[in-house]
């Protein structure tokens, strides 16, 4: 492709910058994270700001997945809830990853981030099909990856999409951007006394329900032994502060 030739191949792990201990990442937000104020949708300038996070990351070096949930558009178990047929609904959240993935695209390759959106639903027209070699070719020549329509199947969220394509890549671990600064004993916004962990076990997670992801991405991680690390999405520069070893966050682990 004509930007190959700006690309750099992959470097070893030994001759990234000195500033973060890590080569490969995913990093998975949630739809919502891209409206902004107005409660629905794609707000550019939320989108524009989450897009230079993930350049400040992009040139330390390290490798970069992406997996966006759809929620500003269309949630399935909303509209399951609703009355509609589960796996229709669940489609209809899948195209909104979709949609979601151009726009985050569309952001970062204006700030000159060679990026790509690879689908679990075939629509070559838009966007690549799910091909894993072609996924981990992409990443090696620095493009960022963003997965779209979850794992191609209904009744899987987009949390397992990102774990399991975090596994397939290779990734070292998950970033989970949220609104909060890590994973809390019960939600910070309602209770103020809320406890926030530094670390917390898989296992505590799935038996206290707190909610960083469901059930089966935590599963998939703990199996696999892919720590998750709880941010906050809002804080300016705190991805690369995390990669850098600074700030505020929970890492769940083994």
């Amino acid at each position: 492709m004509a930007d190959d030739a700006h690309t750099p191949t992959s470097p070893d792990t030994a001759d990234l910058p000195s500033q973060t201990r890590f080569h490969r990442v995913m990093l998975k937000i949630s739809g919502e994270a891209l409206m902004g104020p107005q409660g629905f949708g794609l707000h550019p300038p939320t989108v524009e700001r989450i897009a230079r996070e993930v350049k400040t990351v992009h040139d330390m070096g390290v490798e970069i997945c992406m997996v966006i949930g759809g929620g500003n558009i269309f949630r399935g178990l909303q509209g399951s809830a609703q009355g509609m047929e589960r796996t229709t609904a669940d489609y209809m959240g899948m195209l909104a990853t979709v949609m979601n993935a151009l726009g985050m695209q569309a952001a970062l390759e204006q700030i000159g981030v060679f990026t790509r959106v690879i689908s679990a639903i075939p629509m070559d027209q838009v966007c690549e099909p799910y091909i894993r070699r072609r996924a981990v070719r992409h990443l090696e020549k620095k493009r960022v990856v963003i997965f779209a329509a979850g794992t191609g199947n209904p009744y899987f969220t987009t949390d397992t999409a990102a774990t399991l394509r975090a596994n397939e890549m290779a990734c070292q671990a998950i970033f989970k951007g949220t609104k909060v600064d890590g994973v809390y004993d019960k939600d910070p916004v309602k209770f103020p006394d809320a406890k926030r962990f530094d670390k917390v076990t898989y296992d505590e997670v799935l038996a206290q329900h707190l909610g960083v992801m469901d059930a089966s991405a935590i599963a998939l991680a703990r199996d696999n032994n892919l720590p998750i690390i709880v941010f906050s999405l809002d804080e300016p520069g705190g991805l690369r502060g995390i990669l850098a070893g600074e700030g505020t966050y929970t890492t769940v682990h083994s």
